[in-house]
């Protein structure tokens, strides 16, 4: 298992400190903080690290042999910062191996993957290795460099979506999300439209798919092409979506339209449990084919969404999925609702009053 530090910096303000710290105990292994808030990240049930005070790691900022040697007497958990800008540096962990650190805490300003590839290779075994990271996505590349990977990362951020997002791929949390059962009232034939095969860099299994409708406040569980048919074979890759003006789940707080979406981008695979993964976009398939409406109700709200007119596009119900063409009104699936509010360029603005219809 990987780990996940925080590094909650001095600087931070003092909401931003309280709001990472209360939500250490379900995303990550150690707080790193300033010595000053050791004993107020300590009250998380965390285990703390700090360059001094009570912590229960110890965390040099430069490499001192001496000091070093003196914590370790003591029985204490060591590690040590280095920056690495050269082959000097990587000496420096060489000797830090020796001196069997129970952490090296790296940081790349410049060249990132190759340095990376020489101090795994050189650690691996024999002390933990962390890299320094400012966001999830740097933390993947960190975590599966040289196939092995570093032990863990140290994110270093103020955004707890950031922080939910790096857990997710060190396996510490799967994040979910709330799903609802909606009941079929209407479906329409609609003609001829421009319609959207996203084809991602995963393969998805029954169950799984993209959220997406015409409101952002309420998204259809559409799955991937995964059921068999005895006339086409299933693509795992693809979700048929919509048309070209759907909104789209791409991460945990933000949508796109589908019309944006492009190879490279990011984007949410929910399975019918609420469990999501981060995916990318391989390439994006638009082609011209009639469409068919769909509005159900939850809980007193009417959402809509328009799909394909085909057997292979299928919603994803509590134990099942259905084809659309094979939905009747009264039948109900899979649908995610979002609080009230407007979206400014996909992020959504709770104040703002929008009306979708």
């Amino acid at each position: 298992m990987k780990e996940l530090w925080i590094e909650i910096d001095e600087s931070f303000p003092v909401k931003v400190k309280n709001s990472l710290m209360k939500s250490a105990p379900k995303f990550c292994d150690v707080l790193l903080v300033d010595s000053r808030d050791v004993e107020k990240a300590r009250k998380s049930g965390v285990k703390t690290a700090a360059s001094s005070g009570d912590s229960d790691i110890n965390v040099l900022e430069v490499f001192d042999e001496g000091k070093a040697k003196k914590l370790k007497e003591t029985g204490k958990t060591v590690a040590v910062k280095v920056s690495i800008h050269g082959r000097e540096d990587e000496k420096t962990i060489a000797r830090a191996v020796e001196l069997s650190y129970d952490y090296i805490i790296l940081d790349c300003p410049d060249w990132k993957i190759i340095p990376l590839e020489n101090v795994i290779a050189m650690t691996r075994g024999k002390t933990k290795l962390l890299a320094e990271v400012p966001s999830a996505k740097d933390a993947k590349v960190a975590l599966e460099t040289l196939e092995l990977g570093a032990d863990g990362v140290v994110l270093k951020t103020y955004s707890l979506e950031e922080l939910a997002k790096t857990a997710a791929i060190t396996n510490k949390k799967t994040l979910k999300i709330e799903l609802m059962s909606a009941k079929v009232v209407e479906l329409k034939q609609i003609g001829m439209g421009a319609r959207v095969c996203v084809d991602t860099c995963d393969l998805m299994k029954l169950g799984e798919g993209i959220l997406a409708g015409c409101q952002s406040s309420g998204l259809f569980l559409v799955q991937a092409e995964v059921h068999k048919s005895p006339y086409v074979e299933t693509r795992p890759f693809r979700v048929n979506v919509g048309p070209v003006s759907l909104y789209a789940l791409s991460s945990l707080s933000k949508t796109r339209y589908l019309s944006e979406l492009k190879a490279g981008d990011e984007v949410l695979v929910v399975d019918r449990k609420g469990k999501t993964r981060s995916t990318h976009v391989g390439r994006v398939k638009i082609e011209w084919r009639p469409m068919l409406l769909i509005e159900a109700e939850c809980k007193g709200r009417r959402i809509k969404t328009i799909v394909q007119n085909a057997e292979t596009i299928r919603l994803v119900t509590r134990d099942g999925s259905k084809s659309v063409t094979g939905l009747k009104t009264g039948d109900e699936v899979l649908v995610y609702i979002t609080k009230e509010g407007g979206r400014h360029f996909g992020t959504l603005v709770k104040e703002e009053m929008v009306i979708e219809r």
